[in-house]
């Protein structure tokens, strides 16, 4: 258990995800506690204890409880040594007065004699809280059978036997929890070793992504160009010497080189990012998106742009995979409008907002099934928005139709 801190609570209760588990382990200690209690209560009148005697030892009992649920039971979850040591104190002398009025009480000490433990921190502490259980129980036990000096020494070693037995089991316990303490140590690290190897697979495949990229560019674009270059040299030279018809040739070669590069690095564009994107920006890919949809289908399409969502006065930036996933979006939106929607006019609302960039299209359709079953599309849709941070809402809209509202958080430029 943890010694440094006395009003911290132990690694296996404080470590990431262990919290619940032991919180519902402290539950199954907290009924098995009150049962003991009731169950004592229920054999003190069985075996005949009744009137004054009775009812003091009902009230002790209470008092057990009720410094239970204000500070035994809190100081179990939180491990707040000074509510363990005020509730100790109340168990150990409520305890003896219960068993002062009817031995049968001694079988609080079975409950009493765990909680000692499983409360006290460092266990020198649980240790010395078990021998004053003991002794105030033995005088207990004295004044029930009148007390006398005969009493309490008949009393003494039936108790210095449940006191052995539970400082054996109590030390086998303390060093089990510590035992569970370095594994929920070693469960910490292992955690947090997990993530740093997630985040270097990372790291290693944008690395590797980069690296592909950059080969990429070396074996087309850097060697296209220098062949431009020595083109235009060699051109540039025949011209010199006035050899007009190999300086056409060398223009002609650098044209064909410069139409495969061109080629070449659509190709290298495309598969970062849509056609509809390259060389031009978002609202303007909407705005054909809009205007293809209504030549396609007769359904008229109006796009709001909100001010500007390239970019904003805090510097915030919306990135090229922000503006795919916003585009797929809008594009899996209108194909839903155009399969099941039926309606005659839909609208696409751009817009920025509290460090935000929303996309909504709604429309004037039929609106939602009562069962609704989201297809391929909208599960795509969802997971391109997580990926991105943000959050993706479907549902009817404020005058009927459907509604999809996508939110992406805006990134610091």
């Amino acid at each position: 258990m943890t010694t440094a801190d006395p009003s911290s609570g132990s690694l296996a209760a404080r470590a990431e995800g262990d919290v619940d588990d032991w919180d519902r382990q402290v539950l199954w200690w907290d009924v098995a506690f009150v049962a003991i209690v009731l169950l004592t209560a229920v054999a003190l009148p069985l075996s005949g204890q009744s009137g004054r005697q009775l009812w003091i030892a009902y009230g002790a009992m209470a008092t057990i409880l009720a410094a239970y649920a204000a500070w035994g039971a809190p100081a179990a979850r939180s491990r707040h040594q000074g509510r363990a040591l005020a509730y100790v104190t109340v168990l150990v002398l409520a305890t003896a007065v219960a068993v002062s009025q009817g031995g049968l009480a001694t079988f609080l000490l079975f409950g009493a004699f765990t909680q000692l433990w499983m409360l006290l921190e460092p266990p020198r502490r649980a240790v010395l809280a078990s021998v004053a259980l003991a002794v105030t129980t033995t005088f207990g036990l004295a004044v029930e059978a009148g007390f006398s000096s005969r009493g309490l020494l008949a009393a003494a070693p039936q108790m210095a036997v449940a006191l052995a037995f539970a400082l054996t089991l109590g030390l086998w316990t303390a060093t089990w929890m510590r035992r569970s303490d370095e594994r929920a140590q070693l469960l910490q690290a292992l955690r947090a070793t997990q993530d740093e190897l997630a985040q270097t697979h990372h790291a290693a495949g944008v690395a590797a992504e980069r690296e592909r990229v950059a080969r990429e560019i070396h074996d087309t674009l850097a060697q296209g160009f220098t062949s431009v270059v020595t083109q235009a040299q060699a051109a540039s030279a025949a011209l010199d010497r006035g050899e007009d018809r190999t300086a056409r040739e060398r223009l002609h070669l650098i044209e064909t080189t410069a139409r495969e590069n061109l080629a070449e690095a659509r190709g290298l564009v495309a598969a970062f990012a849509p056609v509809q994107l390259q060389d031009s920006t978002l609202s303007e890919a909407l705005r054909r998106l809009a205007d293809r949809f209504t030549a396609e289908t007769g359904t008229t399409v109006r796009v709001d742009v909100d001010g500007p969502v390239d970019a904003s006065d805090d510097g915030g930036t919306i990135g090229p995979a922000s503006d795919v996933v916003l585009l797929r979006a809008a594009q899996e939106a209108l194909s839903n409008v155009r399969r099941h929607a039926g309606a005659s006019a839909v609208t696409v609302r751009l817009r920025r907002a509290d460090g935000a960039v929303e996309l909504e299209v709604s429309d004037d359709g039929r609106g939602l099934p009562p069962q609704l079953s989201e297809g391929f599309g909208l599960t795509g849709m969802r997971e391109r928005a997580a990926a991105a941070g943000g959050e993706l809402e479907v549902g009817p809209g404020t005058a009927g139709g459907t509604r999809v509202r996508l939110r992406l958080p805006v990134s610091a430029s």
